[in-house]
């Protein structure tokens, strides 16, 4: 039973055909091991940065879409104390398994089984809403529905970070970083990195709120507040 169901895993069809947002196989087993190597262990120390840039106090609730394996709220999870909670969202079977294997035995973070595409009211608000190196591989008339998504899961006043490519062409870029871009990512992220981010998130019902920039500047964290 259990090669058969592996089977029709392997068989099931992506939502979007030419993203990677669902990281399947050998990748999501090992991702945080390969994205260790990718980076020559560059990777952990960028994240704690990225993250501090949230300024999470004791008792935050934060809402994380496309949390994966964890690795980001292992990292948050030190800090918002017993009296805070995380709740990630994806869809990744392998991914959440690693999430949850992670967090054993800790009430306040939890997964669940969650398109973040489509709307969904999980029937709580947040203080603080994460995505990580997700929303660069949808579809551009799919990635409102997301922003929607966060908007009616922050309080007012709460705060939504986008951890993403920066806006850059790929003309600007060292011929390396060029090379290595076009061969790692989807189409999405072509699109992504030449829109105003900032002025799509106003448009949403944020208001930009700073940012952070890592890699050259072909990373950011950006912070928008809802209004």
């Amino acid at each position: 039973m259990g090669a058969v169901r592996g089977t029709a895993e392997k068989e099931k069809p992506r939502i979007y055909p030419k993203s990677e947002v669902e990281v399947r196989g050998f990748l999501a087993r090992h991702y945080d091991f390969l994205m260790n190597l990718m980076t020559l262990g560059y990777y952990p120390v960028f994240l704690r940065k990225a993250l501090e840039f949230m300024d999470v106090k004791p008792g935050d609730r934060i809402l994380d879409l496309g949390a994966g394996t964890g690795r980001n709220d292992a990292i948050l999870a030190r800090w918002i104390g017993p009296e805070g909670r995380i709740l990630g969202l994806d869809i990744g079977e392998e991914m959440m398994a690693a999430f949850r294997k992670r967090f054993a035995g800790v009430p306040n973070v939890e997964i669940r089984e969650q398109r973040i595409d489509v709307p969904f009211d999980l029937g709580e608000r947040f203080d603080k809403a994460l995505i990580s190196f997700v929303l660069h591989g949808f579809p551009h008339q799919v990635r409102p529905v997301v922003l929607e998504n966060v908007r009616a899961h922050l309080r007012p006043g709460g705060s939504f970070y986008l951890l993403d490519y920066n806006e850059f062409t790929l003309s600007e870029l060292p011929w390396f970083h060029r090379t290595a871009f076009k061969r790692m990512e989807c189409p999405y992220a072509f699109d992504f990195i030449e829109r105003d981010w900032k002025a799509i998130l106003k448009d949403s019902g944020f208001e930009p709120a700073g940012e952070k920039l890592f890699f050259r500047k072909m990373v950011r964290v950006l912070r928008a507040v809802r209004a």
